[in-house]
């Protein structure tokens, strides 16, 4: 047996119900004020805290000690090398030596670079 509706009780039960949203409110100039204040602040704590950093890794190139206690500081030294156009090297390898030659060229280029020196310091 099957149940039968009426096209405006279909019809009743698909209403969409609409929620009102509240106005936007205005941004006030004190929190214009705010931000502008908070944002001069921040870049007076990063130029303390790169100041700090920066004393903090001269001491420690220099040989100085640490205090014992909960925290540890290190300087960490790594080198890299830097080829920045190998694509560029790999086809004069290849004009140069013959196809299939630019590779071996690039490894040759790389081997000859000098690793550029970064020093970061580490504080746990």
């Amino acid at each position: 047996m099957a149940t039968q509706q009426s096209i405006p009780q279909l019809v009743e039960q698909s209403k969409l119900v609409v929620v009102p949203f509240p106005a936007p409110q205005t941004v006030t100039q004190l929190e214009l004020t705010t931000l502008l204040s908070l944002r001069g602040r921040l870049r007076q704590l990063e130029t303390q805290v790169e100041q700090a950093e920066q004393s903090i890794k001269d001491r420690l190139g220099a040989g100085c000690s640490i205090e014992e206690g909960d925290h540890s500081a290190e300087l960490k030294e790594s080198f890299r090398r830097n080829v920045a156009w190998r694509e560029v090297c790999e086809r004069l390898g290849d004009r140069l030596f013959g196809n299939g030659k630019g590779e071996p060229y690039c490894e040759k280029v790389l081997a000859s670079t000098k690793p550029s020196r970064t020093v970061s310091l580490v504080v746990e």
